[in-house]
Order: structure tokens, then C-alpha cells, then sequence
């Protein structure tokens, strides 16, 4: 850096012109009278005075009389203390501004539009920790690798965990271990394609960003049921329903548990059909209050808009996105159970435990 720089740097730094001025020259010289520095400076004969008086003030130089009024450069310890801690205070204003400029105040919005992926993904691993009931997320072994801890959080509070795994590329990746699954999923499965992003949190918040290379770099943060929805339809057809288990927690015996009542009735409905007694428990809301509630009964009925499979195969999540209820018998009262969004029937589900089937 040479001393016209260097000067205007100090100038950024907070010196006036004509202090900058003198202090470069001082540090050149190292010491010299009033007048030197003046004529080997910018710095007018009038005004040197005030300027070395200036400069040591701030602790830059140090005068002294010696036949003449003479100058010179103090120790800089205590100046380059002062320039990096101004040097500090910019970097940690330019990160501020840069957090503020991609990540808006979320909470006042419910769609947030971000430039950054790592803002997405950051918002991702808050929320994921959040989670009471449930997460869906699809995510490449990178991603996985840094969603991993807060997936554990989620999983150890009693979350459902649905996570869907794909190659950032063309490249078949190496997938986590089963380990490594276990303590961050209820069940995992595999895309052999790359995808976008997305999160999914208690049927309230999506996080979706493109795939990495793709030619525009942008994120979408929901806090809304209904765009929440359109998400969830986006994982379960295009990442989870065709495609088979790379690893999972779950196995037949009963009871077990379903977040997803359509899921539910996947199972129920053979079991009906066998003529058997069904038994669950339904956690989740009254549509007409919103309040918490428990029912326990005997599943008297199932309707869903699409067709049966007759031939004893899986019926297709797709044929679950109409209307899809299950009817119980409790306590003496007939009451009907919905999934997602439920207006209609009585209830809506969070969980379904099947109890029993007999």
C-alpha cells in the first residue's frame, strides 16, 4: 500500500485529510518538527499545530518542545488496536446487512421469498428442532449431513420423520448409514434423480429451494396450512409414495401410528374388509372449536374419493386426494375423522394409533 493509500484509508479510519497526512509523513520520518512536517506534507504552515495537537489527542502522535514545537509518531499498539477494532465493527455490519437483505423478519409474513439457499437451510434446522408432530423432507447426503443434528432433536421429541433422499447430481451418492437413519428418521427412502429442496414441518411451515445448480438461486419460506398442503401433495407423489424404503422403524404388529390419515386407511380398509373389529385413537382438533381432543373407538366405515384396489394391492396415494375420513364409534357416539385440513367431519387427525384389529 503506498502512502497516498494508506492516508486515505486513515481517512476512512476517521482522521481528517490533513491529520492522515501528517501522520503518514510522521511515520515516514519518524520524528520532526512542526514545520517539516508541514512542508513535506499537504498540511497548510497555519494549520499544522492543530493538527499534531489533534492527532495526539487520539493517541497517534506525541509532541514535545525542543526549541520548536516537535512531533512524533507514537508506539501503535494503541492505534492498531483502535483500526481493528473499527475493522470489526465493518465486518460484523456487513454480515448484519447481509442477513437483513436475504432473510426478511419471517414471523410478519406467510410467504418469504430469500436469494440465499443457506438461508433456507438455516430456517430448515430451526424448525425441524421445533417439530411436535411431524416433518417431511426431502434432501440430498450433503444436505442430510447438515440437517442431521437438529433431524435427532425432532426425532427424540417424538416427531414423525419422513425423509426422502436423492443425488445432487447424476452421481449415485453414498448414503448415511443405517445408524446414522435410525437416530435421525422414522423412515427414509431413496430418489435415484436429483430434486429440490423441501421441508416440511407440522402441516405449517414448507422450506423449498431448487436444486443447487440450478441456473437461479432462490428460496420460499410458507407459514400457511393451505401452500403447506400443495408441498405436502408435491412429497408425497413425486418423493415418498414410489419409491421403496432405505431404511425404517415401522413394522406391522400393532399398535402403530400414523400421521397421515390416509396413510390409515391403507391399512384399515383391507382389515375392514376381512371383516375384522378395528380399534384406534384419534389425537387432534375439533373442526368446529379448534380444541385439543382424544377419541377412542371402533371404525364403523371409511369413504375416500378414488377408487378400491380389488386385487389386494396398495392402493395409490393418489387416489387419497379427495375426500378421505374414517367414522368411529364412541362412547355411544358416532363421530367422523379427517385428515389435513379437515372442515366437514368432526375431527381432525394429527395421529392415528390402530390399536387393535380383531
Amino acid at each position: 500500500m503506498n502512502p497516498d493509500e494508506l492516508a486515505a484509508t486513515l481517512e476512512e479510519a476517521g482522521l481528517s485529510p490533513y491529520q492522515a497526512d501528517a501522520f503518514v509523513t510522521l511515520l515516514e520520518r519518524g520524528s520532526a518538527s512542526a514545520t517539516d512536517v508541514a512542508q513535506a506534507s499537504s498540511v497548510p504552515d497555519p494549520r499544522i499545530y492543530d493538527v499534531l495537537r489533534g492527532l495526539e489527542e487520539r493517541g497517534y502522535v506525541e509532541t514535545y518542545e525542543q526549541g520548536s514545537l516537535q512531533a512524533r509518531a507514537r508506539d501503535p499498539a494503541e492505534v492498531l488496536e483502535d483500526l481493528r477494532s473499527r475493522a470489526d465493527r465493518l465486518e460484523d455490519a456487513a454480515d448484519e446487512i447481509e442477513a437483513r437483505w436475504t432473510r426478511p423478519d419471517i414471523e410478519d409474513h406467510a410467504v418469504s421469498i430469500v436469494k440465499r439457499f443457506d438461508t433456507v437451510l438455516a430456517r430448515a434446522d430451526e424448525l425441524v428442532r421445533s417439530a411436535d408432530h411431524q416433518v417431511q423432507i426431502g434432501l440430498t447426503p450433503a444436505q442430510f449431513d447438515a440437517l442431521e443434528d437438529a433431524l435427532g432433536v425432532a426425532r427424540e421429541g417424538g416427531a414423525d420423520v419422513k425423509l426422502c433422499l436423492f443425488p445432487e447430481t447424476a452421481t449415485e451418492p453414498s448414503l448415511p448409514s443405517t445408524d446414522r437413519l435410525a437416530a435421525a428418521c422414522t423412515e427414509a427412502r431413496y430418489r435415484h434423480i436429483p430434486a429440490p429442496f423441501v421441508a416440511l414441518v407440522d402441516r405449517a411451515w414448507s422450506c423449498f429451494a431448487p436444486n443447487e445448480h440450478s441456473a437461479n438461486e432462490y428460496g420460499v419460506l410458507v407459514n400457511d396450512r393451505t401452500h403447506a398442503y400443495v408441498f405436502y401433495w408435491y412429497f408425497s407423489t413425486c418423493l415418498w409414495d414410489v419409491y421403496e424404503p432405505v431404511y425404517s422403524a415401522r413394522d406391522e404388529r400393532l399398535p402403530r401410528t400414523y400421521v397421515d390419515i390416509r396413510e390409515a386407511l391403507r391399512r384399515i380398509e383391507p382389515l375392514l374388509a376381512e371383516g375384522k373389529q378395528v380399534e384406534v385413537t384419534v389425537e387432534g382438533f375439533e373442526t368446529d372449536s379448534g380444541r385439543e381432543t382424544t377419541v377412542s373407538g371402533t371404525v364403523t366405515d371409511v369413504g375416500y374419493t378414488g377408487q378400491s384396489n380389488t386385487e389386494g394391492e396398495s392402493v395409490p396415494i393418489a387416489q387419497f386426494a379427495g375426500k378421505a375420513a374414517v367414522t368411529l364409534e364412541s362412547d355411544g357416539r358416532t363421530r367422523t375423522v379427517g385428515g389435513w385440513g379437515a372442515i366437514v367431519e368432526d375431527v381432525e387427525a394429527v395421529r392415528i394409533t390402530l390399536e387393535a384389529a380383531v
